[in-house]
């Protein structure tokens, strides 16, 4: 099978997990006997661009003449069985769909934001979540308030180049999205189920875990769409030592709010910016991993690394974080609905399993299973996409949830709630006191989730389905 892997590199100045992602799903997929043809590109190359070139690229992500002519030749001497596409903006632009249609050659994309529909892909905008642009033709909204590289005039361009290609993007053959969230978020743009397959990412199998240490750990960028600060609030509504200790590593504009934190509370530690042995380190110490994310998360990574880790999480009820921690139910799209419902979770069918937004999960059955010292009981919700590739959504149900407080959604492998400061500090002592219970459930989530042979696999299934 030979496959050709299309991304537009974001800068190396500006961390980037899809960078990441992209170089270790290539990885993964030569190591399982695919041939792998790159054709990346990388925002570094900007500045280095001759005169006529950049006096092109205002208009390169609605199409980038030099990337089409350079992605034909490449069509056209190996023949490939796919074009995978990831990031398009600015040097390859949404076009490359249309010419490696023009070659016959079917296109995948993933799915990694939400800029189908949001300049920004984001969904998120001054500190809350903004859906102003769902609906629209052409994302005014977008342009009023700078929401793409704080630009009016960058912001136009992108708000048009959405609008433009709003056909191209719906001829996309196969959409893979990272979480139940995303391919919710796709239905709403008027993708059919056919066509979107949820198959997350994964990360390399850490070995076995370590037993399980004490407190919290925040691990990621500090910035306010983290929720740091919400966390740091919830936090200090509980006396200083009663939950253990709370790490928290990373670097960001709010390293402040931390650095004080640590010096106000005996509790609260700043672990800075972390190596990968140091990542390692922190979460061997700790016992429950934090996903406070206060817009519609795509696909926390950390959360991933918490499970392989033997870590269970506990997050907020945002994008894929319940999909994640394998709490996902049915909900309002991200993007759908007033801020401060999206993503709520929609009432249980009397008539069985549900689908997203309510409806039924057609020829579904729930064999249960008990999930060994947790006493929860899992059922697997599955619905076959027309390419015959599962999508698999787990079904929670905790004796005990009664006896939760209001707004904690337990899971599989953790536990999920509202945005909210109360509703979080009413769950870091159940999170605290239910670790050691879903420690194991957590890491079996992984193996049998987002391990690489499992995700890679399911990948290779979606492109043979495209042949």
């Amino acid at each position: 099978m030979k496959i050709v892997v299309a991304h537009n590199r974001y800068r190396e100045a500006q961390p980037s997990g899809e960078n990441t992602i992209v170089d270790v799903e290539i990885s993964q997929l030569a190591a399982a006997g695919v041939e792998v043809l790159p054709f990346l590109r990388s925002s570094d190359e900007i500045p280095s661009m001759p005169k006529s070139a950049k006096a092109l690229l205002p208009i390169s992500p609605i199409y980038a003449p030099r990337a089409q002519q350079e992605l034909s030749r490449l069509l056209t001497e190996h023949r490939p069985d796919v074009l995978h596409l990831h990031n398009p903006y600015p040097l390859l632009s949404p076009w490359v769909v249309r010419t490696a249609h023009r070659h016959g050659v079917p296109v995948v994309q993933t799915v990694h934001n939400y800029r189908q529909v949001c300049s920004s892909g984001l969904y998120f905008r001054d500190g809350v979540i903004c859906q102003d642009c769902r609906g629209r033709t052409l994302g005014v909204p977008a342009v009023v308030h700078r929401c793409y590289r704080g630009s009016r005039v960058q912001s136009a361009l992108m708000a048009t180049t959405l609008a433009v290609h709003r056909g191209t993007w719906k001829s996309v053959d196969r959409f893979i999205a990272l979480t139940s969230a995303v391919a919710d978020h796709l239905r709403d743009y008027g993708i059919p189920d056919d066509r979107i397959v949820v198959k997350p990412n994964a990360i390399p199998d850490p070995g076995n875990p370590a037993p399980l240490g004490r407190g919290f750990l925040f691990l990621g960028r500090l910035s306010p769409e983290k929720g740091l600060d919400l966390l740091l609030e919830a936090w200090r509504r509980h006396p200083d030592g009663a939950l253990g200790p709370l790490r928290v590593a990373g670097d960001g504009e709010l390293r402040p709010l931390v650095e004080a934190a640590a010096a106000e509370r005996a509790d609260v530690t700043f672990l800075g910016p972390l190596d990968r042995a140091g990542v390692r380190e922190a979460l061997n110490a700790s016992a429950v991993v934090l996903a406070t994310s206060t817009w519609h998360d795509v696909l926390p990574t950390v959360i991933i690394e918490a499970l392989a880790s033997g870590r269970p999480v506990l997050g907020t009820a945002l994008g894929g974080i319940p999909y994640l921690v394998g709490a996902d139910t049915p909900r309002e799209p991200a993007g759908t609905g007033p801020a401060v419902a999206a993503s709520a979770s929609a009432p249980p069918s009397p008539g069985g399993p549900v689908g997203p937004a309510g409806s039924s999960v057609p020829g579904s059955s729930v064999p249960g299973s008990s999930v060994p010292g947790s006493g929860v009981f899992v059922g697997s919700v599955g619905q076959a996409d027309a390419a015959g590739v599962f999508g698999h959504v787990d079904a929670v149900v905790t004796p005990h949830q009664s006896a939760l407080p209001t707004g904690i959604r337990a899971g599989e492998a953790g536990w999920v709630v509202p945005p909210d400061p109360a509703a979080l500090a009413a769950a870091l002592p159940v999170a605290a006191a239910g670790a050691a219970a879903l420690a194991g459930p957590a890491r079996a989530r992984y193996d049998r989730t987002f391990h690489p042979e499992v995700v890679t696999k399911r990948l290779i299934d979606v492109y043979a389905s495209l042949r």
